[in-house]
């Protein structure tokens, strides 16, 4: 195998083939990191703008100390890794459907493993975030029933083009407001998405939040040689 590229794992998941590789990209004059899902780029060391804007904007919405965050979708580690940039966090609880990227963490195979694993903070679930809102014990199994100042979502690509067709009534009101319930008063929800504002999302939000808005993130994209984006939605439970 070249030194240019590496495969660092391999394994069938029930979704599709999940791969982590490893490659030099001569543009950016750097390794790159990419996890892929069948046919899907779930996520690259590329671009990483917005999964850091994801972990940052929602909580500069929040005041106080000790805030207790959930991420939803673990993928290279970015948005955890922004999560606990932020002074005021206490608690982060990472949840990811494939044991196999939790592993990747743990093991070091990507480079946010590190820090991500030695910070007393941080800790990974294993399980499906969707099935977990579901559920009685909520997204912190070891802690049942628990509420979060922020829970942020990162797994589909948008909330029109989802990873599995199961994924799909998170996205409509009566999910979003099930999410809601995993919030403490005047706790923020965002989600990243690739795709531009969706209207018809924008106004599911704002029928179950007490505020809600879209913000595009812009990144320079040198492969394309132009400006791409995507799109985060902030939604903001109201006071007790």
């Amino acid at each position: 195998m070249s030194a240019r590229f590496a495969e660092l794992d391999w394994c069938p998941t029930p979704m599709g083939e999940l791969v982590l590789r490893r490659r030099w990209d001569p543009t950016f004059g750097k390794e790159v990191y990419e996890i892929k899902l069948g046919d899907e780029f779930l996520m690259s060391s590329l671009f990483t703008v917005a999964e850091l804007e994801l972990g940052r904007r929602p909580l500069a919405a929040l005041e106080g100390t000790g805030l207790e965050v959930a991420v939803g979708g673990l993928g290279l580690g970015y948005t955890a890794q922004a999560v606990l940039e932020h002074p005021n966090v206490s608690t982060l609880v990472v949840v990811d459907a494939l044991a196999e990227v939790i592993g990747w963490h743990e093991r070091g195979l990507i480079p946010a493993g590190e820090s991500l694993t030695a910070d007393p903070r941080c800790s990974f679930v294993h399980g499906d975030f969707f099935t977990l809102l579901r559920s009685p014990e909520g997204l912190d199994p070891a802690v049942p029933g628990r509420r979060f100042d922020a829970v942020l979502v990162d797994i589909d690509h948008s909330p029109r083009h989802v990873l599995h067709p199961g994924h799909a009534g998170f996205y409509q009101r009566a999910g979003l407001a099930r999410l809601g319930e995993h919030l403490r008063p005047g706790g923020v929800f965002a989600l990243w998405s690739n795709d531009p504002p969706d209207e018809e999302f924008l106004a599911a939000l704002t029928h179950c939040f007490a505020e809600a808005r879209s913000e595009v993130v812009t990144f320079d994209n040198p492969l394309q040689h132009r400006a791409a984006t995507a799109t985060l939605y902030l939604a903001k439970v109201g006071p007790a």
